[in-house]
């Protein structure tokens, strides 16, 4: 057998987001649905003016593939010193009938584009119907997917951006409204966006300061993306005393994710959590109840949503001969 390498310009143009909401939906579904086995993620923090790199591994039973992703990020030097981008990612799929590596492709983009997904898969099960006014706090590759994927999902009206740098938050405004033709206002302070927002989304990396519990009126759906680690937080845990909260894994979240904080101080317990994404989309939990319910979706990225990903890029590959095969396996 060969194995297929697929580059970065390859795996672009084999999938949409469409498809990708898709594929994060089956994730979050077959999660639930106890079809997926899916270790702890390792992190590892690299030294001072670095980053981190993670890896995550998944195996989906129904497709009888096994994924392993590295992906790192933080590393702002890299352009300058190393010549290579600030962030990268790398995806190994494998035939779980006989292990053999069937493919290797460029993660970057897959990691970006199922992370806005995710958003977007929340929003279409927990926000109010009549949302449209949205509110990024962080405006780097993140916020510009997350408002790619809620695009596809609902009619997005205004979004109201702010960015601990007004040149990065101004450059943000120019791209949506180019891209999308949605009017961007750049807030003056997070409290000025947070309190105009139907859908509120965090993708700071989770180490500035936090989105208060008094800014967030009522009915407000939450997208919380930027905490995935011990260390990183984005919400007052103040936010968790009144709302529905909604996690993409219980165990991740608990422990790695926005949810760890407010079960840190006591101000709830595990059993107020509301439940995992993947049993409200099976209809086994309720999604939004009341138009003025706040509802947090606590999402830390699972290994599944990457493999259902990779798993549709490399059929598409197949199905389009797209790509190159090499003989990685000797006979």
């Amino acid at each position: 057998m060969k194995t297929l390498l697929l580059k970065k310009n390859d795996v672009g143009r084999l999938i949409g987001m469409t498809e990708v909401i898709g594929a994060v939906e089956e994730a979050y579904r077959a999660f639930s649905s106890d079809q997926v086995e899916q270790p702890d993620y390792i992190g590892i923090h690299l030294p001072s003016l670095r980053g981190e790199i993670d890896f995550k591994l998944g195996y989906y039973k129904v497709a009888e593939i096994i994924s392993m992703k590295a992906h790192s990020g933080g590393f702002t030097n890299n352009p300058v010193e190393h010549g290579v981008p600030n962030s990268m990612g790398t995806i190994l799929l494998f035939d779980a009938r006989s292990c053999a590596l069937i493919c290797i492709m460029d993660g970057s983009l897959i990691t970006g584009l199922r992370t806005g997904a995710a958003g977007a898969v929340s929003v279409k099960a927990l926000a109010r119907k009549n949302a449209r006014t949205i509110a990024s706090i962080g405006t780097g590759n993140q916020a510009r997917m997350q408002i790619r994927a809620i695009n596809e999902i609902l009619k997005i009206e205004e979004v109201h951006a702010w960015d601990s740098t007004y040149e990065t938050s101004s450059k943000y405004k120019a791209d949506i409204e180019r891209e999308f033709g949605i009017p961007v206002t750049v807030a003056t302070s997070k409290k000025e966006a947070v309190e105009r927002a139907d859908i509120l989304i965090t993708t700071t990396r989770g180490k500035g300061s936090l989105v208060e519990a008094e800014w967030v009126k009522p009915g407000t759906h939450i997208v919380a993306i930027g905490t995935d680690q011990r260390g990183k937080q984005e919400l007052d845990p103040e936010l968790f005393r009144n709302a529905k909260i909604i996690v993409d894994s219980l165990s991740q979240c608990t422990e790695k994710g926005e949810t760890w904080h407010p079960l840190n101080k006591n101000i709830i317990t595990k059993d107020f959590i509301h439940g995992e994404i993947g049993e409200v989309l099976l209809g086994r939990k309720p999604g939004r109840e009341r138009d003025d319910e706040i509802t947090i979706f606590d999402s830390t990225g699972m290994a599944i949503q990457d493999n259902t990903t990779a798993t549709k890029i490399y059929r598409n590959a197949i199905a389009n001969n797209v790509g190159t095969f090499f003989q990685f396996l000797e006979e």
